[in-house]
């Protein structure tokens, strides 16, 4: 029988031994990519730059897609098996673009690492009218594997490790106005509903895809030191979060639950390439393993560092059909597999 993870049924840790201190170079130790061929989107910069190090050194070749692509090339350059590429994940023509050139290499994909994101952004829409963090977090992600199904399909074995946040617990997708064209736009809620999207496109793509030998994953990373992801966030939002004191220095408990770069890679090359998620899908994923399903469905104002675990409105099988659909149609994108 056939299980798949709707409504979290698979969501109990599978006991790997890895923790929130394990790095991506622990979790891949004695796996060999020789052979793989692996895009990872954001792959120059932040844990994107550190999972496309640590596939490369494995023996894969890892594409690395980039809006700047002289900044990825610098923040490149001292790295073999990489090719470099054009794609600004928020403009459908460039999407389109990037995937018709890998396409006519006839290679096979066998790993899409769906990385690049924003985080707490002012509001900014992209040219078709969809918020930035939704456009970026979740709709690129969508566009993007669409466009390279028939790649991933020709691995026979490929896997889409979707990039996602514990800051889904800040936001259910919202169906009735997602775009803030009707409500006040509250930047946590906006990333918030991008994340859960991500994960409820993560579990309604395995469920499709997995008759295909494709299976996909969502990842929490964890709150990490170092990254660019919250240079747009002000001092007020950080304290409203709980990061930072009244007198904008960071609280010491919280700092002592950051990740190092290494370390916040470690949960998507885990979920890219564990042995132990070869017959099982659609799972959210972190500190590499599979996290747990909290039990009850609730909202916060704020993301809660210190909790961990996946909320069960962002791994609901009706909502996940549900957005599967509404995504096609708000973008015209078809995405049928077969």
């Amino acid at each position: 029988m056939i299980q798949n993870n709707n409504q979290g049924a698979l969501q109990h840790p599978l006991g790997t031994g890895f923790n929130a201190q394990s790095t991506a170079a622990e979790v891949i130790e004695g796996i060999n990519l020789t052979g793989k061929i692996t895009i990872v989107t954001g792959g120059n910069t932040g844990i994107g730059l550190e999972t496309a190090k640590t596939l490369a050194a494995a023996g894969a070749t890892v594409i690395i897609p980039a809006r700047d692509v002289e900044k990825a090339k610098k923040n490149l350059e001292d790295l073999t098996n990489i090719e470099i590429y054009a794609l600004d994940i928020m403009d459908p023509a460039s999407i389109d673009s990037f995937a018709e050139k890998f396409l006519s290499s006839n290679r096979p994909l066998h790993l899409l690492i769906n990385n690049a994101g924003i985080m707490w952004v002012p509001l900014r829409k992209d040219s078709r009218g969809i918020e930035s963090q939704l456009s970026t977090n979740y709709i690129g992600q969508f566009h993007l594997t669409a466009k390279l199904w028939p790649a991933l399909k020709q691995a026979n074995g490929a896997r889409v490790v979707n990039v996602s946040s514990l800051g889904h617990h800040m936001a259910a997708f919202n169906f009735d106005d997602p775009n803030f064209d009707h409500r006040e736009y509250e930047t946590l809620q906006a990333y918030g509903q991008s994340k859960t999207a991500s994960n409820l496109f993560t579990l309604e793509l395995d469920n499709r895809a997995r008759e295909h030998n494709v299976r996909a994953y969502s990842v929490h990373p964890g709150s990490i030191a170092g990254t660019e992801l919250g240079r747009e966030a002000s001092t007020e939002l950080f304290q409203k979060m709980g990061f930072l004191d009244e007198k904008g220095s960071m609280r010491p408990e919280v700092l002592a639950t950051l990740k190092t770069i290494p370390q916040g890679a470690a949960t998507t090359v885990w979920a890219a390439t564990s042995g132990l998620l070869k017959n099982m899908g659609g799972v959210y994923c972190e500190d590499g393993d599979i996290a747990e399903l909290l039990f009850s469905d609730r909202e916060v104002n704020g993301a809660r560092l210190h909790e961990s675990g996946v909320q069960p409105y962002s791994l609901n099988g009706n909502s996940a059909k549900r957005l599967w659909v509404h995504t096609e149609e708000i973008t015209n994108i078809r995405f049928r597999i077969a």
